[in-house]
C-alpha cells in the first residue's frame, strides 16, 4: 500500500509540474512580445536654408508593434515629425511601426523636420539625433549629412 501511495504521490507531483511548465506565457520567452528596432539608410540631405529633413528606415523584427513618439537633437530645438499625403505635410503625434514590419522616413514621403537649425552642417558632417518609442528605449543614431539632391531611392 505505501508503494503504491508513494507512486501516486510522484505521478500526481509530476502532472502538476508538466501543467505548470505550460502555463508560461509567450512573453515570458525571450525576444517575444516585445518590439526589436533597428535603424538603417539614415541620412539628411545638407541644409540650404536653417530648416533641414531627416529620413531612415526602422525595422521592427519583434511580435509586438511599435510607435515613434517624438525625436530630439543638439543641433534645433524644434524637431518634429511630419507626414505628406496629398502632395502636403503637416506635423503627427507618432508614427506606427507594425509588428514584423517597417517605418521607411523617405524623401517625398514620411520625414523628422528640423527647425531652426542651430548651426548648418556640411556635406560629409554626422548630425546626432535621438529616437524615442512608446514601448522601446530611446535609440541614438548619426544622419550623415548627404548632397543636398541626395535620394536612395534613384539609385
Amino acid at each position: 500500500m505505501n508503494r503504491r501511495t508513494t507512486a501516486l504521490s510522484a505521478a500526481v507531483a509530476l502532472a502538476a509540474s508538466l501543467a505548470l511548465t505550460g502555463c508560461s506565457s509567450s512573453s515570458d520567452a525571450a525576444g517575444d512580445g516585445k518590439p526589436e528596432l533597428k535603424v538603417s539608410g539614415a541620412f539628411m540631405p545638407k541644409p540650404v536654408t536653417d530648416m533641414a529633413g531627416g529620413f531612415l528606415i526602422i525595422t521592427n523584427d519583434g511580435d509586438t508593434a511599435d510607435r515613434l513618439t517624438s525625436v530630439t537633437s543638439p543641433i534645433s530645438d524644434d524637431v518634429t515629425i511630419h507626414e505628406t499625403k496629398d502632395q502636403k505635410m503637416r506635423e503627427v503625434k507618432f508614427f506606427d511601426i507594425p509588428a514584423n514590419g517597417k517605418l521607411s522616413l523617405a524623401r517625398g514621403g514620411n520625414h523628422i523636420m528640423f527647425m531652426s537649425l542651430k548651426e548648418k552642417p556640411e556635406q560629409g558632417d554626422k548630425v546626432s539625433v535621438e529616437l524615442h518609442f512608446e514601448k522601446s528605449g530611446p535609440i541614438k543614431v548619426d544622419l550623415p549629412v548627404e548632397a543636398a539632391n541626395h535620394n536612395p531611392q534613384q539609385h
